[in-house]
């Protein structure tokens, strides 16, 4: 057995990303000096819960941490996929921060991926799990991924901070060979919005005010605006009261750009804290209006995705065959453009960048690192 040669890297940056495109690329790598400057350093518990459930949902993947968590060990394994996958989230961030990770990798494993999240479903941090149902898997179609094949996100019970106790269950199909290089550039006109407002163990007439609130914004703009309300109580309501809303606007040629806020009661969190200290919540009205301004913001900035998707977009951009791949998005994020020299780093691809002055908008143009399935079952 030869020796591994592992990439060397420093710092807590993005090490969500970087473990994703290592496992893609085939990277063993090396993190050191993870917060070693700051007075709780190393990794912390959700990062830990990650690289655990990595491990889970591969075959031969080596991790290692030091005492101190402040260096990591990654030698990626070869994704497995498969039925019967349950992963507890924790509860110091939501299950939107371990979806997209699963999303990308779910598509390039041995078998079809079906797995059951528990933790918090909807907080302030991470993208909902209903932007993820309603946007980001559509985003997936436009390379290649078949929707209705296997492709699907049940909420089965909401879960609010600090208490969580939300559950969904996540089914990602695998790509036969490789993903489609896609020329997505046209982002229409905005036709219809539409939305879902959710509350856990409170009354359901936040909800109806949240909404109203928001209709009173858009209705301005649009006649077509529905949004659902989703009223969640008992074991399906989770441990904590809460509330929020998930908004999301389809334009005549199909992009789908979303926004989504929550609120919850975050007293446990608090417990040692002074009562007169304790934040305040949102009230129902402020929230449906604040939804409402992100997602019309978000339309302003123009592009084929919202601003949480550019890193997403990217990535799949990258995984394309050697083919010309090219989309437009309004201005470019730290995140996204973190994300840029994460794939230049890792897949060796780079990103033909241009702004375009009409609209605005940037246009991103590359070609695909052309990764394969590798791992899947051939017949």
């Amino acid at each position: 057995m030869g020796k591994v040669a592992y990439k060397k890297l420093k710092g807590s940056k993005n090490l969500r990303q970087r473990l994703v495109l290592a496992t893609l690329a085939g990277t063993p790598v090396v993190v050191e000096e993870i917060r070693s400057e700051e007075t709780s350093p190393g990794l912390r518990p959700y990062e830990v819960s990650l690289l655990r459930l990595l491990e889970s949902i591969s075959d031969d993947c080596l991790v290692e941490i030091n005492e101190t968590g402040t260096k990591l060990r990654y030698k990626p394994g070869v994704l497995m996929g498969g039925k019967r996958h349950i992963h507890d989230c924790g509860l110091s961030r939501s299950i939107g921060y371990f979806l997209e990770p699963l999303i990308i990798l779910g598509l390039f494993g041995k078998k079809p991926l079906t797995i059951r999240l528990k933790g918090i479903t909807n907080d302030s941090k991470d993208p909902s799990v209903d932007t993820f149902r309603t946007t980001t898997l559509h985003i997936l179609k436009r390379f290649g991924v078949p929707i209705g094949d296997g492709l699907d996100l049940k909420i089965e019970r909401r879960g609010a901070p600090p208490l969580g106790g939300g559950e969904i269950l996540l089914q990602i199909p695998i790509v036969p060979n490789t993903l489609s290089a896609a020329h997505w550039i046209d982002e229409g006109m905005v036709k219809r919005i539409r939305g879902i407002a959710f509350s856990t163990k409170i009354s359901p007439q936040i909800v109806n005010r949240v909404i109203y609130a928001a209709r009173g914004i858009f209705n301005s703009f649009i006649p077509d605006v529905h949004i659902f309300s989703d009223h969640r109580t008992n074991a399906t309501g989770g441990g904590s009261p809460g509330y929020g809303i998930s908004l999301v606007a389809e334009t005549t040629t199909g992009c789908l750009i979303s926004a989504d806020v929550a609120v919850s009661d975050r007293k446990a969190d608090e417990m040692e804290e002074e009562m007169d200290e304790k934040p305040k919540l949102t009230p129902p009205e402020e929230l449906g209006e604040q939804a409402a301004s992100m997602l019309l913001e978000e339309i302003e900035q123009g592009g084929v995705v919202d601003s949480t998707h550019q890193g997403l977009l990217f990535i799949l951009c990258a995984l394309c065959p050697p083919d010309v791949s090219k989309v437009r998005v309004g201005k470019l994020t730290p995140y996204g453009i973190e994300t840029l020299r994460n794939i230049r780093d890792f897949l060796g691809v780079t990103f033909d960048i241009k702004p375009d002055p009409n609209s605005g908008t940037v246009l991103l143009k590359c070609v695909g690192s052309g990764i394969k399935n590798l791992s899947r079952k051939i017949s």
